[in-house]
């Protein structure tokens, strides 16, 4: 018997019976569900990293941005304020859009 312990999609356990399968889960407290979404997250950031075409790289995202409204509906923060604390961040160091590479920073 395959042993998970991770956060799933909703839909998961309804497609486990549909298989004909039993299986064991509980839903998580909202202090516990932060943490597994940031576990989740780690996951699916490594699933992004080894990527090799646009599609999976989409489908990878999409779980990655999935898991950000969940982690912000837990931290009980609007989608409009995530996005207003990005830009800000964004006036203030700048976004990635030029690709810069640092390779190192001399020492005083």
């Amino acid at each position: 018997m395959p042993v998970y312990n991770k956060l799933v999609r909703d839909k998961i356990l309804e497609i486990i019976e549909a298989d004909g399968l039993k299986y064991n889960a509980r839903i998580l407290e909202p202090k516990e569900l932060l943490v597994e979404v940031k576990a989740k997250m780690i996951e699916e950031a490594k699933e992004f990293h080894g990527t090799d075409n646009v599609q999976e790289s989409i489908e990878e995202l999409a779980d990655i941005l999935e898991l950000v409204h969940t982690a912000i509906n837990a931290l009980d923060v609007s989608y409009d304020e995530l996005e207003a604390i990005r830009g800000q961040k964004k006036a203030k160091r700048g976004g990635f859009e030029k690709a810069i590479y640092l390779i190192d920073v001399e020492d005083k």
